[in-house]
Formats: structure tokens, sequence, C-alpha cells
């Protein structure tokens, strides 16, 4: 049976699943096909990529193969850090559409911020947004500080910022702050990578509603009002993190869970690619 996954409404218009299906480290032909069937039955619509991840031409060929009605799918890619700059990207964004066989992306993201091209890579998503090349633009692992600094040359303002964010990595001051300037906040690794679920209180509260430690992971998500794309390529397990619409964590749960915060990351930190130029 397909779930029903909640819509969010950007700031330009566009709605977005609140849930998606991220294919990071997925690069297979014959994988990413099934994952994506997978998905696509369970009821998952809005599939994640990116340059960095070497799969959008799988990508494509699979959305092709299985016929996938455009309308109904919200894509993202996001352009890498070698590809930044302004001719660099708008080039790159381009070929990325040829990889996926489609005409535009619902989303496009910077996937990290670097001091090297910082303004000159924002400047030309806006330029493919006007050309049609994308629905929206947005950032990701941007800081507080990043966006703040973008606000002093944008035209207009990212819609998502896609940032790591778990029960280790809270980022509670963050999603503050895009919350009041309308960003809809996106959590990649939104389960740490699997390094939280078997915390004793996560488990605790998992008995109590029946369901999985990810399960009270995402649904803590969801409460919080973050978007998340979890990543699977089990039948089972896709299907399991799509089966968090049944139940509803108290406000004591999610404090219980905001509480394990302890600044943990499992990717890399964002103020240190800015200064290194790359994903170091």
């Amino acid at each position: 049976m397909k779930k029903s996954v909640n819509l969010l409404t950007l700031a330009d218009g566009q709605t977005m699943p609140q849930e998606g299906f991220g294919m990071y480290k997925i690069t297979d032909q014959s994988t990413i096909t099934s994952s994506i069937k997978y998905a696509y039955d369970a009821g998952y619509r809005l599939f994640d990529t990116a340059q960095l991840y070497k799969n959008e031409a799988e990508i494509g060929n699979a959305l092709t193969e299985l016929a996938l009605p455009r309308e109904e799918l919200f894509i993202t890619t996001k352009v890498s850090e070698p590809n930044q700059g302004y001719t660099q990207t708008i080039a790159s964004v381009k070929d990325s559409l040829k990889k996926l066989q489609l005409d535009y992306v619902n989303l496009l993201l910077i996937h990290w911020p670097i001091e090297r091209a910082f303004f000159d890579t924002w400047a030309a998503l806006e330029e493919l947004k006007k050309e049609g090349l994308t629905r929206s633009i947005g950032v990701s692992n941007y800081q507080m500080i990043h966006l703040q600094y973008l606000a002093t040359q944008a035209h207009e303002m990212p819609v998502v910022n896609q940032i790591e964010r778990h029960p280790h990595l809270n980022q509670l001051p963050l999603i503050k702050y895009d919350r009041a300037h309308q960003i809809v906040t996106q959590a990649w690794s939104p389960l740490g990578r699997g390094t939280i679920l078997n915390n004793p209180l996560l488990e605790k509260i998992a008995k109590k509603h029946q369901k999985s430690s990810a399960q009270i992971v995402l649904r803590w998500q969801l409460q919080s009002g973050v978007a998340f794309i979890p990543k699977s390529i089990h039948e089972a397990r896709i299907k399991q993190n799509i089966d968090i619409y049944n139940f509803q964590l108290s406000e004591q749960e999610i404090n219980v869970i905001n509480e394990l915060h302890n600044f943990t990351r499992v990717g890399k930190e964002p103020a240190l690619v800015y200064e290194y130029n790359l994903k170091y």
C-alpha cells in the first residue's frame, strides 16, 4: 500500500514532498533501477542525486526504462565543487540534464559552499532558473553565516537548505533561522548513517510505538517540520522508511530525541569545505 507523503510549499510556490529518496553511493544500474521502482511503488516521489554521486546517467536510464510520469516526480541534483563558477555551473547543469534525460530538474542545489566561487555559482543558479532548467534553486551544507553572506548579493534567496541533520546533530538554531527566512530545511543523512539506531532511549520509544528506531528518528524529522531523504537499496527498508504516518511522537519524546544532540557529524565541516574550496 502506498503511503501518503506530506507536501511542503516552497517560498517560490513549488510544492515538494517532505520525505524523499536519497541516491548517495548507489551507482550500479540494476540496483538504481530496482531501488527507484521499489521507492516509487512505496509512495516516494522525490529523488535526490548530485553530480558528485556519479549516478545521474544511471538514474536517467532508470526513469526512462520505468516510464515514470514526469509530472509526478520531484528531481533534485547538486553542483559539485569542481564545477562551481558561473560558466562552469551552467555547462555542468546542462550536462546533468542530458544525463538525467530531463528538460528540467525540480530543485537545483549548490552542494557545498566554497570561497572560490561563492557568488558566481549562485548567480548561475539564478540564471538557470530564468532559463527554465530548474524550477527551484537552493543550497546544501550552508550554515547561518553562509546564508547571511549570500543575502548581501543574491537577487533571490534559496528556498531549500539541505544539511546534515540527525539526533546527534539536531541543528535547531539553523532550522530556526531557515524557517524565519522562508527556507525549508532538508536533512541528509537523517539517520546518522545508522550510528544512532541502537541508542537505548530511541529503542525504548520504538518499543512503545511498535516501530523501529529508524522509524522513530524519521518521525522526529517529520514532526520537526524538516524535509528528509533516507536512503536504502533494500525493498523492505525502503517500505519501512515511509511507514511513519500512522503514529505520533509526544512533545516529551521529541525533546528526549533533541537532547541526544552532541555535535557529532558523519560528514564534513562546512566551514572547512568553504575555506579549502573542496570536500576535504
